[in-house]
């Protein structure tokens, strides 16, 4: 069975540390603790001397002064992973952890989980080939030697690049190693870190050349055991579940968030606010526990984005600018139809085909899958739809050898409605108010990949305000866009209410109207 020595980085927090090191050993595993030497002298020696009889405990033979993104942080591990293997002959993973992680898993499932396949979990992806590293220097933090901290000393930290470019000190890669790039927090097995620290030992132009770069722990460890390892034993992904935002930031948890971390597919998170008590206990509980079933579903990145993205569409930025193409036709009339659920508005569109024997066409814009006729290949995939749209639209009232075409849009496709009504055409805008029960806001949360039918009920229960508001704030935007022949159907509204806002949209009599709005299906879900 799987036996896990933990390496722990910490530099703050000693009453955590201290009770992260009980917890993970009372079910049986390992752990060397680094302390940074920068943190306060009798805090290392209130965790060491709590923890002194602690069989499953050791500490590096010296203590480090960490900095960020240098050498430091690699020589911490490499000193505690040193020690653990010493320590610990019966430990069959080496697993990286922060002082503020914590496990989303119990042991019992960890263990199982490590047990399943003979591999190792680190994220190596190529340094050069990738775009892991999305902002800041690049290239740089290899050919160049880096001797002062960024974050510290930024004016010294540039000017030595600069002047390294200007001598010509550019220096080489180690020739027979690919330098790979990925997160620091890796669970290697131990013959993998016996593999490691045997190459540090033999090879010392390699140590050389990592000492001097910049941010070594995203690169040397994933290197290095890309290099020694085959390419069939890594699993290209950590196992611990960590976002980050659009600067760069990590995103924190908090006491809320417990159901959502444990339905993520990782065995511990980073990081847990130091002020989430409860958190911390629920999760501490957790490790030692047994018998636990986990109802994996791993929305927690998506989940993110989405709200996020709220914030965001609409309002952070200003709309997009789409490309201006000839226009439709004074002469032609488009009829678009919008509706958060689809099938209501395909219905209605199948209605009018029937009744009115005017042309209709379902979600345009939304579905690759849309019947279309062929029209020399701008009907075959959305981007081009979307790019062209204005001639998509005349080649199918060409097609159709019609002045008048009604097709149908997803409410939060505003910028599409936006660039159709400047057009010289007669444009109407027909939107189907729906109503929106729990189950079906669920569903909708499933289809698009926000959830999954293992998500915790709890986590729905929080995300569901957010996408009920979401739809409401769709309507509201095309509201407040004040588009000229904005019509309205309502779910809520009886037959007769909805015949007149659809005569008018339709250019139609009012019974051919009421026949369409008397569809007895068009709202059953």
């Amino acid at each position: 069975m799987a036996r896990i020595a933990y390496i722990l980085l910490s530099h703050k927090d000693p009453d955590g540390i201290i009770a992260q090191a009980e917890r993970l050993t009372q079910a049986g595993d390992y752990i060397a603790i680094h302390y940074d030497a920068r943190s306060k002298r009798e805090d290392f020696d209130r965790i060491r001397e709590t923890l002194k009889d602690n069989p499953s405990v050791v500490f590096p033979a010296r203590r480090v002064k960490c900095g960020w993104g240098e050498w430091s942080l690699v020589e911490a591990t490499l000193l505690a992973v040193r020690a653990a293997v010493e320590a610990f002959p019966r430990a069959t993973h080496f697993y990286m952890l922060s002082g503020d992680c914590m496990p989303i898993k119990t042991a019992e499932f960890a263990h199982a989980f490590l047990d399943r396949d003979e591999v190792d979990y680190i994220e190596s992806f190529d340094f050069f080939a990738s775009d892991w590293i999305k902002t800041g220097i690049k290239e740089e933090r290899l050919i160049y030697r880096h001797w002062f901290n960024e974050r510290g000393r930024k004016w010294l930290f540039y000017q030595s690049i600069e002047w390294q470019n200007r001598l010509g000190l550019a220096r080489k890669v180690p020739a027979d190693l690919r330098i790979m790039i990925g997160s620091q927090w890796w669970c290697l097995r131990r013959r993998t870190i016996e593999a490691v620290l045997e190459f540090c030992d033999r090879r010392p132009d390699v140590m050389r050349f990592f000492r001097t770069t910049w941010i070594p722990d995203e690169t040397f460890f994933q290197t290095i055991v890309r290099h020694l390892v085959p390419e069939a034993e890594i699993r290209t992904r950590t196992l611990t579940f960590l976002m980050f935002t659009d600067y760069g930031m990590p995103v924190t948890f908090y006491n809320d968030h417990y159901e959502l971390l444990l339905s993520q597919d990782f065995l511990f998170a980073r990081k847990i606010s130091v002020d989430a008590k409860e958190l911390k206990a629920r999760l501490g509980a957790l490790y030692v526990a047994t018998g636990v079933d986990f109802r994996i579903s791993g929305e927690g990145q998506r989940l993110f984005r989405f709200l996020v993205e709220r914030g965001r569409i609409g309002r952070r930025f200003a709309p997009r600018f789409w490309e201006r193409e000839s226009s439709i036709g004074r002469e032609r009339t488009l009829m678009i139809v919008t509706c958060k659920k689809w099938h209501v508005a395909k219905r209605l569109a199948d209605r009018v085909r029937a009744v009115t024997g005017m042309p209709a066409v379902d979600y345009l814009f939304n579905e690759a899958s849309t019947p279309l006729p062929d029209l020399g290949g701008i009907q075959s995939t959305l981007e081009k739809r979307t790019r062209h749209r204005r001639a998509l639209v005349r080649m199918l009232c060409d097609y159709w050898q019609t002045d008048k075409l009604l097709f149908c849009i997803d409410p939060a496709n505003i910028d599409l409605m936006q660039d159709f009504f400047s057009d010289k055409a007669q444009v109407r805008l027909l939107e189907i108010e729906c109503s929106f029960s729990d189950d079906y806001l669920i569903g909708h949360a499933r289809r698009v990949g926000l959830a999954s039918e293992q998500t915790p009920p709890e986590t729905m229960a929080r995300l569901l305000p957010t996408i009920r508001y979401d739809v409401t704030f769709e309507s509201d935007r095309i509201r407040d866009a004040g588009f000229e022949n904005h019509y309205r159907m309502k779910q809520s509204a009886s037959v007769e209410e909805n015949t007149g806002p659809l005569a008018e949209f339709l250019g139609i009599g009012a019974e051919q109207a009421r026949e369409i709005a008397a569809t007895h299906y068009l709202f059953v879900d």
